[in-house]
């Protein structure tokens, strides 16, 4: 039976239309005449989605009672039973009911696609398995049914069902998602703008890297080793070379013709490790790529232009860039074709750019030294083994000597020759050749006792002891070289990255790197020191009488010192690089020291002014007042009416009043900058709070809209200080909006949120930091009462109770201002 077909509608989140797609989908299918069925559709009660199941043949639920409670699944049997051509399966990632057949709803879409069925079903991005955290982390809601991602890549067709962030969210403010009781909570949480912009970023990338996998895979599957230019991939080779700037930015020129190219920086580490470039260019190149928009990458590979070509292959690069050799002329004419020509050769489709840079020919032709790859203390050992073993061996095969023997002499000293060859290389291994050759023909023979060669098969059995003492050697030196470049780079790349990691783990830059540069140097000591003496950091046993202390320049004001062996060059450019890291860390601790000593200042500077500007004007209004009152009141020489003193009187009242208020907002402002404010988290009934805020502002039901769940659970807050919270936030909301501003509150996970609704001007993204600013008044130029502090109190005592206040935009203009707080956790109900 053949394999049904399955398509996929992919979504970034609920309500961007997919089960409307779906349906209709299946009703364009049904027109066709196709044999189409609903085998489950959610609708949630979303009125043009139902609309659309109408006219579709819709396959009866299956009820399962669970606990007592009965809930519906999609009937597999049922649907299995009608064996329609194509079935219409709703939410690919619903876990169903305990007792079902299968755990979830793909295994149910499974057996209907090895029943031959076509399945067209729905899910959403964060219902995929490999991006489950991911999501978690962006929207901070975990989800629990989720769908592998083979099986989901194994769908035949993927679609991606898409709509603007700022689009869905105008859709969920008109109640076209979720009823209206739950818009404000949703559009406040899960639908942020900025977490609907990730996940559609995530979906889209998602889907990118399924269209690339297919793409690959058929190429893969019909053998296709050409690449396809579906779009431009630019390879730029480097060396880490000074060129690689170069490179890299004509790389970028030329993926930025093309919409959609793409910027792909390799370097290919050879034999030699990381000594074929300079780690501190290479570290800068990668940087650059990433501010380019590239993706940087390391390979491994002997041949150098065949690993370049291979990985541009695989990478479907369209163009390669290179750079001209560095070698001189003399240097090429020697060793014949470099690796750009190669790389023509090899190329085959792919475009390669050659490009001239400054360093073009001006790098010296260096012979390989003639000692190899091993030690001076492996050699001298193959030699010793030659001069001792040679005679020991003479003896031994003299003593049993005989006609029929001369094959296994020859054979002996052979593997002498090869014993010698692994231990000491080439120099000890011709040595061992020439005296075996020469010993078995004055020892075994005829003419005996002669270093006469009387036939020609002698001379070629020489050479051909010298041959096999030569192609070993080659073998065990070239060995000694890889293992030697392999340790230098495992050691190199560790250091790197450990010295990365301590800084990035937010260990003392500086001591790490002093602690990682003697170890890995072998160091007996090194020191940091300013030019004018001062020790700023040291590790290992300093000794001040040494005269063999080595000195590198940090920066204008930092030396380094070490005591110890000589460095290569290759150790001198690795030291080069971490010298810099030790630069740069030096330079953040002084920018660091500096804002430390001058924040404070800055802020205690704008404080004061805030404050004399507060006192001069605020402070200084009801002062006046109540001085002009209480300075009527005692004129012997007026005679004021009962109406006159009760009326002084009043606004003597009022103003030391005000009076009292604004000194009570500096002493609470004051406490929160010293961080002394005494809280007491009780455990609080939240509308037991709400409505003595309300009578403090005088604000009844006509002045006020209130939204309060009855099943909220108590918070663990100081009532007092919520109090306050709410009496702020409630007095700006009426202040500002012509209407009525309305409360609501709801429960979300282990949070409760007071929500604090207005409908006036506003105030701009850019802006909103600015409401919490002690002595601010963002929007009221009335300047009449009030010193400002309000809601930077507010934010204060929110956060003093573990909890958040934050502004947000109203659906429809205005602005909402959020108190979250924990919910109590011996209190819920």
């Amino acid at each position: 039976m053949r394999r049904g077909r399955l398509r996929v509608l992919l979504g970034a989140a609920p309500g961007v239309g997919k089960t409307y797609a779906m349906l209709e989908a299946g009703r364009d299918l049904l027109a066709d005449g196709k044999d189409v069925v609903v085998a489950v559709v959610e609708t949630h009660g979303r009125a043009a989605t139902a609309a659309l199941v109408d006219g579709l043949e819709l396959i009866p639920r299956r009820r399962v009672e669970h606990r007592g409670v009965a809930l519906e699944e999609m009937d597999l049997d049922a649907v299995l039973a009608r064996r329609p051509a194509v079935a219409l399966v709703d939410e690919f990632a619903h876990t169903n009911a305990p007792g079902s057949r299968n755990a979830k709803r793909w295994q149910d879409v499974e057996e209907l696609l090895d029943a031959g069925i076509h399945v067209l079903t729905t899910v959403n991005i964060q219902h995929i398995e490999s991006l489950n955290d991911v999501v978690r982390t962006i929207t901070g809601v975990p989800q629990r049914e989720t769908v592998p991602d083979a099986r989901l890549r194994a769908a035949d067709q993927i679609e991606l069902v898409d709509l603007a962030p700022q689009s869905l969210r105008d859709r969920l403010a008109d109640g076209q998602v979720y009823p209206a009781e739950r818009v404000d909570a949703a559009l406040s949480n899960y639908f942020r703008l900025g977490n609907l912009t990730a996940l559609r970023e995530l979906a889209l990338l998602w889907l990118a890297d399924e269209v690339d996998s297919a793409l690959r895979s058929y190429r893969a599957d019909h053998a296709i080793d050409a690449p396809w230019g579906a779009r431009e991939r630019v390879v730029v080779a480097l060396t880490g070379g000074q060129e690689g700037e170069t490179l890299l930015r004509r790389g970028a020129r030329i993926a930025a013709r093309s919409a959609g190219g793409e910027l792909i920086a390799v370097h290919v580490t050879g034999q030699s490790g990381l000594r074929d470039g300079d780690p501190g260019a290479l570290a800068a190149q990668a940087a650059l790529t990433e501010q380019l928009g590239g993706t940087f990458h390391q390979v491994v590979g002997e041949d150098v232009p065949e690993a370049l070509v291979g990985f541009a292959r695989a990478a479907n690069a369209s163009q390669l860039v290179i750079g001209i050799s560095r070698r001189s002329r003399l240097a090429a004419l020697l060793t014949g074709a470099g690796i750009g020509a190669t790389v023509i050769r090899e190329s085959g489709p792919i475009d390669v750019h050659i490009v001239n840079h400054e360093a073009a020919g001006g790098r010296r032709a260096v012979l390989p030294p003639l000692g190899g790859a091993l030690t001076v203390r492996r050699r001298l050992v193959g030699l010793l083994i030659a001069l001792v073993t040679g005679p020991v061996l003479t003896a031994v095969l003299r003593a049993t000597r005989s006609e029929d023997t001369l094959v296994g002499d020859v054979l002996a000293y052979q593997l002498l020759v090869v014993v010698v060859a692994l231990v000491g290389g080439l120099w000890p291994a011709l040595f061992a050749a020439v005296l075996s050759g020469l010993t078995l023909d004055y020892f075994f023979i005829d003419p005996l006792h002669t270093i006469t060669i009387g036939e020609p098969k002698h001379v070629i059995a020489l050479l051909l002891y010298i041959l096999n003492a030569v192609l070993v050697s080659y073998v065990v030196d070239q060995a000694a070289r890889r293992t030697r470049a392999a340790e230098r780079a495992t050691a190199e790349s560790e250091l790197l990255s450990t010295v990365a990691g301590g800084v990035l783990r937010g260990q003392d830059a500086v001591a790490a790197l002093l602690v990682r540069a003697r170890e890995s140097f072998g160091l007996t000591a090194v020191r940091l020191r300013t030019t004018g003496g001062e020790v700023l950091g040291c590790e290992g046993d300093w000794d001040p009488t040494r005269t063999d202390v080595a000195t590198t320049v940090v920066d204008e004001q930092t030396v380094l010192d070490r005591i110890g062996p000589d460095l290569d060059a290759a150790g001198t450019r690795l030291l080069g690089v971490v010298v810099s890291q030790i630069g740069a860390a030096l330079e953040q601790q002084r920018l660091r020291a500096t804002a430390e000593e001058v924040g404070p200042l800055v802020e205690t500077d704008q404080v004061r002014s805030a404050l004399l500007s507060a006192v001069s004007h605020d402070l200084r209004r009801p002062l006046a007042a109540a001085t002009a009152a209480i300075g009527s009141l005692r004129q012997a020489d007026v005679d004021f009416s009962a109406e006159d003193r009760a009326e002084l009187l009043a606004t003597a009242d009022e103003s030391l009043g005000t009076l009292t208020a604004l000194v009570t907002d500096l002493l609470d402002v004051t406490r929160l900058q010293a961080g002394v404010l005494g809280v007491t988290r009780l455990a609080t009934d939240v509308d037991e709070v709400i409505l003595p805020a309300l009578d403090e502002l005088g604000l009844g039901p006509d002045d006020v809209e209130l939204d309060l769940d009855p099943a909220l659970p108590p918070v663990a807050a100081d009532p007092a200080l919520l109090r306050r919270v709410l009496v702020n936030t409630l007095a700006n909301a009426v202040h500002f909006d012509p209407g009525r501003p309305r409360v609501t509150t709801s429960a979300f996970g282990d949070r409760v949120e007071i929500r604090v609704i207005d409908h006036g001007p506003g105030v701009a993204p850019d802006h909103r930091d600015e409401l919490f600013l002690p002595f601010h008044r963002l929007g009221d130029t009335d300047n009449l009462t009030g010193l400002g502090l309000g809601l930077a109190l507010s934010r204060g005592f929110t956060e003093g109770m573990g909890g958040t206040l934050t502004p947000e935009d109203t659906p429809g203009g205005g602005l909402t201002m959020v108190v979250s707080l924990p919910v109590d956790p011996g209190g819920a109900r």
